[in-house]
């Protein structure tokens, strides 16, 4: 009889997968903890320890994930994707009702109507709702339900904002559409969350494709900022945001835009006016999709097909509405203070230094240099340097108090790898889920967001100071790129 041997131990090259591997189950399993608990209402200050235990699992698999060999790191990080989007799917939407506004829309669409005509309380859509939508009686006790008026019995809405019209541009209310049309008979969230996390999933293979295409297998780990990013679950998937729509056409579009050739710059053009037809923030990326241009006829390769898109998306809204197909827009951008500082906690960092009035001014000059910088200066093959140059600055600027805006932020930073950019999102995080609990909003975002950009001009700093990448591990592959990752793109 054979004596028993021990088992070999992990070779050099399995165990950092095994790790991570680990870390990536443990973060699953804390996303699952984190999306189950129904804390926004009553245990803000617990949820956010949660978000913060998420995000330091999130980092410790990014290390990990660094001395995966080659041949490892697309299985681990398609799996990783796979998990962590699941997780959106465990429970209903948690700290956002906005999902309940897409339902509707959709709904409101297949009934013939414009999306755009009619707020949800309107009499004139009343035969369109459901016990689910428009709960009645002890079941609007909810703190997330708003009462309608009119009628004995009390009446309320999941959706928020039921007295104004729709905000929603048009390829998100054709998103709307198609999920209703697709959908089973009462059920209720999950298709809006399922069709999210395709297009989180999706995301995942433009980046995993476009970085690929790039020709430096180790350039693939960056997938993994979007892909495993505790953001993505929470606002793309559960709270299912129309923003991961927007975000994929952003990336598919920059992606096509950095391909040689009118041709494919025009068809980038395309998809990025799509992009802006479905949340307008991923306007921000056209100054850097300009990046380098030189010539009128190449700017316009973009511009015009972006414009001309954005356009005819709206044409069919406005010959079958009757009212504004812009909707609440300008609306919410008074009820969130863009145009008056004084009214809301937007502009934080400037603030504190400038008078209130001067924000607005100082903001628009601030992102129209910067703007103006990128499209001279910036690396035409790398269009997201650019653009993540622009929004990282503009959400900097704004301090925006919404943390699904990131998401946009987060699928640059995967595309362009200065992963210090990715302090915003949690900054934003935290300024969504404490400040209606600690209060003091404008000095907690000014706080967080501060945070965050010390972040950004630390790392800068060692990066300059470093000099050029090219001896170090995981680091891009040339001066041109140190260059960008500092926010300085490089003459040509």
């Amino acid at each position: 009889m054979k004596p028993r041997t021990a088992p070999a131990p992990l070779t050099a090259p399995a165990a950092p997968t095994a790790l991570t591997a680990a870390v990536l189950v443990a973060l699953t399993a804390v996303l699952v903890l984190t999306i189950r608990h129904d804390g926004y209402f009553t245990d803000a200050a617990g949820l956010f320890r949660r978000y913060a235990a998420c995000w330091a699992l999130f980092a410790l698999a990014l290390l990990a994930l660094r001395r995966v060999p080659a041949a490892h790191v697309v299985p681990l990080l398609a799996a990783g994707a796979l998990a962590v989007a699941a997780t959106g799917l465990v429970a209903p939407p948690r700290t956002s009702t906005d999902s309940y506004r897409y339902a509707w829309d959709g709904r409101v669409q297949s009934a013939g109507i414009s999306p755009y005509d009619h707020a949800p309380q309107d009499a004139g859509v009343a035969p369109l709702r459901d016990p689910w939508l428009f709960p009645t009686g002890a079941a609007c006790a909810g703190p997330d339900r708003a009462r309608i008026p009119g009628g004995p019995v009390p009446h309320c809405t999941r959706i928020n904002r039921p007295a104004v019209h729709t905000i929603y541009p048009p390829v998100a209310e054709a998103y709307f559409l198609a999920v209703d049309r697709l959908s089973p008979e009462g059920a209720r969230h999950k298709p809006l969350q399922i069709g999210a996390g395709f297009l989180s999933l999706g995301v995942t293979g433009a980046l995993a494709a476009i970085l690929r295409r790039r020709g430096r297998g180790r350039d693939l780990r960056r997938a993994a900022y979007w892909a495993w990013c505790p953001a993505v679950p929470i606002e793309a998937v559960n709270n299912a945001h129309a923003d991961v729509l927007g975000v994929l056409l952003a990336v598919t579009g920059l992606g096509l835009v950095a391909a040689r050739g009118i041709g494919r710059r025009t068809a980038g053009g395309l998809v990025l006016g799509a992009a802006v037809a479905t949340k307008l923030m991923p306007a921000v990326v056209l100054p850097g999709a300009l990046s380098g241009v030189r010539r009128v006829r190449e700017a316009a390769a973009v511009l015009v097909p972006a414009a001309a898109f954005t356009l005819l998306a709206y044409l069919p809204y406005v010959l079958l509405s009757h009212g504004s197909v812009l909707g609440y827009l300008g609306g919410y951008v008074d009820e969130e203070g863009y145009d008056d500082p004084s009214t809301g906690s937007r502009y934080a960092l400037l603030r504190l230094v400038l008078p209130d009035s001067w924000a607005l001014p100082v903001v628009l000059v601030v992102i129209a240099g910067v703007s103006v910088y990128v499209m001279w200066r910036g690396d035409p093959q790398r269009p997201w340097s650019g653009a993540l140059l622009v929004t990282g600055w503009a959400f900097t600027l704004l301090t925006p108090g919404y943390s699904w805006y990131a998401l946009l932020l987060i699928a640059l930073v995967a595309l362009d790898g200065r992963w210090e950019w990715l302090g915003i999102a949690l900054a934003g995080a935290a300024v969504y889920l404490l400040a209606p609990v600690l209060g003091h909003r404008s000095a907690l975002s000014a706080t967080a967001y501060g945070a965050a950009v010390l972040l950004v001009l630390v790392v800068t700093a060692v990066r300059r100071w470093r000099g050029p990448p090219s001896s170090r591990r995981c680091a891009p592959a040339s001066k041109r790129a140190t260059s960008v990752a500092a926010g300085r793109p490089p003459r040509r």
